[in-house]
């Protein structure tokens, strides 16, 4: 599966967010079977359905033990059955397309 995930904490004492974000990609470093990027409006995760899920919950606890009492998180699951997917299958198949 595909997942893309996108923690948002609320009432920060600042506009800034890098720092809990970074507590949470900190959980997804630990995990060895799972790919993942990190981009500027969130992360995509790569592997097993059931893994993502566990860790996508981890994650969401992160700004919590950062003392904020409110996170909001948004997850997308792509999880196609008839074929193997991968993020980087996903934008080459794109690109693929936009050489027409």
């Amino acid at each position: 599966a595909i997942v893309e995930i996108n923690i948002i904490p609320l009432g920060t004492e600042t506009p800034s967010l890098s720092k809990y974000v970074a507590s949470a990609v900190k959980i997804l470093q630990q995990e060895k079977d799972l790919k993942y990027e990190v981009n500027s409006m969130g992360t995509v995760i790569e592997g097993d359905l059931d893994k993502i899920l566990v860790v996508a919950r981890k994650m969401h606890e992160a700004p919590f033990r950062e003392g904020l009492a409110r996170v909001e998180t948004i997850i997308k699951i792509d999880d196609r059955r008839d074929k193997t997917l991968s993020m980087s299958g996903k934008v080459e198949s794109l690109k693929e397309k936009l050489a027409y």
